[in-house]
């Protein structure tokens, strides 16, 4: 199964009537120019109440199954075989987790096997993949144990072009400490869970809980990878007979979550932003390629100009940048390309979240990558710091203050100080997440700004007066408060990439009605879903993607051509 693409036609181009050219030297006070009077209707409750996720029951997304390999397994424990267990957990180790396996009769998708070595101390272990974990009933994400042996497992049909991150929480009754066997290898701590879904979104649908697995008592696999209801392996999901998901049991998990990090059996480890250790990454065989993977280093390719090579590194500096509009200070990341630049200044990039993209993440060596291979034009990048969780769910979201300090100061201070550009057609605002939300109010709120929006897995469930249910009605059921904004609004000239997870339930939803929205009013709209997690796992291809589309070579983004310059 392949992400599907749609692009309206139409482009956008030129310099907007009133806008700047050049560079600019000045500092702009008061409201963003072309910004609605006043902000939009609610912006005072906008601004004093912090936007939490909307706490909606979802659909199953993805089914449990049983894996062929651990079928066999329990099936050599059951006649004996000592050293199966042993056998496995060498395998493992060597070939690196989750297991996948092929489905022969389901040739889009894969039994994905996430595994845990337990201890005699280990009751149950609860894992949490980003987008597949219902944080509302945990119990449906513990792990299977194979009766008698150290192999907790839990089992998930995934579609082959599958990409996400996760972390895995053990329960060993000493107040959630993780415990790694001798011969796996330990990851490398690095702050907060990647698999932590986005701060302030909406929690992850996941699948309902599958019951325990019986012993197995005929073929090693029956001919089907339906739910796993006891069709083949011995196990345990360490629940006590006949308990369910109550809420005094989902208490008892909950604790979980502080103690859940990395895979040991994955060296493939993400960092990520505030709290924790990072969360492990998994690809499967059609996930679209990246040329930028933050959890591995960039290694060069033959004949491939890159960081280091003769295309040369661009410059990075984080400076402090005092805001009348937030009443604050904030740390500012800042690229500078290398080599000549255009009259005029760069092509110029605010992106969001910049402790993480720059501070954890390294995202400059995407910037030199897709500027040397030619797939961008020389780019500037300003990210802003978010601060902290409760700083972002305050400023995120369609508010005034914040669209005013992009716009009527971040983009002054600039052009003071660096070579970015004043055209809105060559400006994009960038985010994910209420991040994504920010910048498509951004482009909303300041066109002779913004003509441009890259919005990733938006959390379109944001309203001026707080998101959630209210009184038991869901309120992601309403149409999105920003589409709304957009269809009341005049028409601006706004150029957008719109990209949405399948498995972000409502959301994803709500992205196809403001992309509809958008395109009905006459806006230019490139829209792509994908198999994923709600994680710069996904989002790293796509802010590739998504530049390419809005300033360079749609022809040569992630995935259009395999032979492209710069993509080897």
């Amino acid at each position: 199964m392949k992400a599907s693409v749609g692009t309206s036609t139409g482009a956008v181009g030129g310099t907007l009537p009133g806008s700047a050219t050049g560079t600019a030297t000045g500092t702009v006070r008061g409201a963003v120019p072309g910004a609605p009077s006043g902000g939009p209707a609610g912006a005072g409750a906008a601004e004093a109440v912090p936007a939490g996720p909307p706490r909606t029951s979802r659909p199953a997304p993805a089914d449990i199954v049983d894996s062929p390999r651990i079928v066999a397994l329990a099936a050599s424990v059951a006649g004996g075989r000592d050293a199966a267990v042993r056998e496995f957990w060498a395998e493992a180790e060597a070939q690196g987790t989750p297991l996948v396996e092929p489905i022969p009769w389901d040739p889009e998708h894969r039994a994905v096997t996430f595994l845990w070595r337990g201890t005699e101390q280990t009751r149950r272990v609860l894992l949490l993949v980003n987008r597949l974990v219902d944080r509302t009933h945990l119990a449906g994400s513990l792990m299977r144990r194979i009766h008698g042996t150290d192999v907790w497992h839990l089992t998930y049909r995934l579609p082959s072009d599958h990409r996400g991150s996760y972390v895995i929480a053990p329960d060993t009754g000493t107040g959630g400490s993780r415990h790694r066997t001798a011969t796996a290898p330990a990851a490398t701590p690095v702050p907060e869970s990647a698999a932590t879904p986005e701060p302030a979104c909406a929690p992850a649908p996941a699948p309902e809980s599958a019951p325990a697995l019986t012993p197995a008592s005929g073929p090693a696999l029956a001919p089907g990878f339906g739910p796993a209801s006891g069709s083949g392996t011995a196990s345990d999901s360490g629940l006590a007979p006949g308990s369910g998901p109550s809420d005094d049991f989902q208490a008892r998990l909950l604790p979980l979550l502080a103690a859940a990090g990395p895979d040991p059996l994955n060296p493939r480890v993400m960092p990520s932003r505030w709290r924790g250790e990072g969360g492990s990454v998994f690809e499967l065989p059609d996930a679209p390629w990246q040329p930028w993977q933050p959890w591995q280093p960039w290694r060069p390719a033959a004949g491939v100009a890159g960081p280091g090579g003769s295309g040369g590194r661009g410059t990075v500096e984080r400076h402090r940048v005092t805001s009348a509009a937030l009443a604050a200070r904030r740390d500012v990341w800042t690229y500078v390309p290398p080599g000549p630049l255009p009259d005029g200044g760069a092509d110029t990039l605010v992106l969001l979240d910049g402790d993480l993209w720059f501070g954890r993440l390294g995202v400059q060596d995407l910037f030199d990558r897709l500027i040397a291979g030619g797939v961008l034009p020389p780019l500037a990048v300003l990210a802003p710091d978010a601060v902290d969780n409760a700083t972002r769910a305050r400023e995120f979201g369609g508010r005034q203050a914040y669209a005013n300090f992009l716009a009527a100061e971040l983009l002054p201070w600039a052009a003071a100080r660096l070579p970015v550009t004043f055209d809105p057609s060559r400006t994009v605002v960038a985010g994910e997440g209420l991040g994504a939300t920010t910048a498509l109010y951004a482009g909303f709120a300041a066109p002779r700004r913004f003509g441009k929006v890259l919005a990733q897995s938006p959390s379109l469930w944001w309203r001026p007066e707080g998101a959630g249910p209210v009184d038991g009605a869901d309120a992601t059921g309403r149409p999105s408060w920003l589409a709304q904004e957009y269809a009341a609004g005049r028409r601006r000239e706004l150029r957008t990439h719109l990209r949405a997870d399948r498995y972000e339930g409502d959301a994803r939803k709500q992205s196809r009605e403001l992309r509809d929205t958008l395109r009905v009013l006459g806006y230019p709209v490139t829209y792509t879903e994908y198999n994923g997690g709600h994680d710069h796992a996904c989002w790293a291809g796509g802010l590739a993607e998504g530049l390419a589309d809005l300033l360079g070579r749609p022809d040569a983004a992630p995935g259009a051509d395999a032979g492209t310059p710069g993509f080897a």
